[in-house]
Parts: structure tokens; sequence; C-alpha cells
């Protein structure tokens, strides 16, 4: 049975959120269980945006930290990376504070650089993902829990799209955009295809209505954490009171037969229904998958101004 840890959390300041996070990993035989001594770990937060700082739509820097000392404790070597929309990880990092809790801890933030990886699935017979990602002894996913207006909801297999690098997620939109269902497959392979080890779902605030990014942040005092982040998805969004049917991430992995069924989840600390979220804001009208060439040609001439333009510029060098 795969096992997903809830536990309620209402604060990020440093003793509280360390108290709790240890407490949530308990269950799942603590930090110990999933990093060794010498493994060189894959830090993945949802690093959309650097221009929305209080919107709570990136993963908060404190979790991200708290993190990062438990896996130094036992001995792993951890490093920060993902592959923001626009601009760069350091630059979005740096946006979102990140840079003194980075530099506290001597934790590298990477850039990812692409590589062609097979898989096992017909319609996917290969995805360009990270190499540092795939390389990584060990990855820990560490999301946001937020609504989306193309996906319904974006949790820990949505996060993973962060591992495809540089402007290859937008041009992902082009090619399996015209069927919100082979974009879901997709997504759902890049997750099965990274493998995280742990998947630590940051919900003490998270961000509903238009998500990603243009919806409004939301207290929702829950932390969620389970070595399959199938599995966690699909409690969350019971937690949330959110039908899987209607997120097409969740229906991909349940049709492909990487998600158990919710009745065969193990909850050894609270269950969903004792965290239950009755009034949960969805997007009010779902976007096409689909950006349209002329769009994602835009977009990408945004990300290479910002990478490497506008970044250098601010940064003094």
């Amino acid at each position: 049975m795969s096992a997903v840890s809830f536990i309620r959390s209402t604060s990020y300041e440093t003793a509280a959120l360390r108290e709790s996070l240890e407490a949530l990993l308990e269950p799942l035989g603590g930090m110990g269980a999933i990093v060794k001594p010498g493994d060189r770990v894959l830090l993945k937060p949802n690093l959309l945006t650097g221009s929305r700082p209080t919107k709570e739509c990136v993963t908060r820097r404190e979790v991200v930290y708290a993190v990062a000392q438990l896996v130094k404790e036992v001995g792993g070597k951890p490093f920060l990376g993902d592959s923001p929309a626009f601009g760069s990880a350091r630059g979005v990092a740096k946006a979102n504070g990140y840079l003194p809790l980075a530099e506290a801890l001597d934790l590298p933030i990477v850039e990812f650089r692409g590589k062609r990886y097979d898989t096992e699935n017909d319609n996917f017979t290969h995805l360009r993902l990270g190499k540092e990602a795939m390389d990584a002894d060990v990855v820990i996913n560490l999301p946001k829990v937020k609504s989306h207006v193309q996906l319904t909801m974006t949790m820990g297999v949505k996060n993973l799209f962060g591992c495809v690098p540089g402007k290859m997620k937008a041009w992902w939109h082009v090619e399996a955009g015209k069927d919100v269902d082979r974009f879901a497959e997709m997504l759902v392979e890049t997750a099965r295809s990274i493998a995280p080890n742990l998947t630590i779902l940051d919900g003490i605030i998270g961000h509903e209505g238009n998500g990603p990014s243009g919806g409004d942040p939301r207290k929702l005092g829950v932390l969620a954490a389970s070595t399959d982040v199938f599995a966690l998805d699909l409690a969350m969004l019971h937690l949330l009171n959110v039908d899987p049917a209607i997120v097409p991430t969740a229906v991909a992995s349940q049709r492909l037969g990487v998600c158990p069924r919710f009745e065969d989840l193990e909850f050894p600390l609270a269950n969903p229904a004792d965290l239950a979220v009755t009034d949960w804001k969805l997007p009010e009208a779902l976007m096409p998958i689909d950006f349209g060439l002329p769009r994602v040609l835009r977009s990408t001439f945004k990300h290479l101004y910002i990478r490497f333009v506008r970044e250098p510029m601010t940064s003094g060098k």
C-alpha cells in the first residue's frame, strides 16, 4: 500500500516548520530512509515566476531550506534545480528570496541541460529531460498546491514538468496541446521517468482560483508527503473535494496504471477527511492547452530576453 502522510501545519516559522516536517516524515522512516550519506540530492521546488512574490505561486523558500537542512544532516549533498517558464532558476530563486538561504547552506542552484531518454510508452518513445535531474542519486519533489487554468490542478506530477529544460515545455504545448489527454499522459510519463524518491507538498498556503499564477493565496494549513507522487496527488484531490475525474493528470495516471486506488492508500497520520476543505476555488474557466505557435515564439523570445539580457543587467554582472 502507498502511504501518504498528512499533517496540520500553519506556520513557515523555522522551528515550527522543522518540527512539522520531522513529524510528517517520521511514518515514512524519516529523511534517513530516503537519503544515504554521499547522495547527490536534487531539491525540485516550483519556481514558476519571479514576478509575483506575494501571490504564493511558488514553493516557499522556508520549506526548501528546512528540507535541505534535513538532507545535509543525514549526509546528503543537496542542490536546487528547476527550469522556469521565463528566466533562469537562479533568477527566479533570487526574485523569491531564495539566495540568502541558499548561501547560508551552501546550496548550489543549477540550470537543467536537456538529454534524450527513452520511455516505455508507445505514444512517447522518448522525452527530453534535465540530465541533472536524471543523474541525481535522489530526487525530492517540492511542489506547491495550486489550481491551474489549463489542467484544473497542479501538484506533484505537474511540478516535475519543470525537469523539462528550457523552452521545450512551451513547444510541448504545441506538440501535445491539441489533446489535453495526450498532454496529461506526457506529464505522467515525465513524472514516471524522473521517479522522485520523495514528494513533500507545500500546502500551508496554497494558490486557488485562476492559477498557476493568476489566482489568490489560500491558507490551507497542510503539509503532505509520500514516496509515491501519484498517490499523493490523488489523496490531495480528495482532501480538497476536487473530483479526480476532472483533473487530466489524475485521469492519465489511473489509466496508465501508475496510480493506486484511493481505497488502497494508507494514511499513517491524518486522514484527508480530517483536514477536508469544502470551498477550494477552481479556475473560473479552463483555457486551451494549445498555446499556438505565435504565442510559443513570443514566449521563447521573452524567456531568452529575461535569461540572457535582463537578468545579467539587474545582477550587476
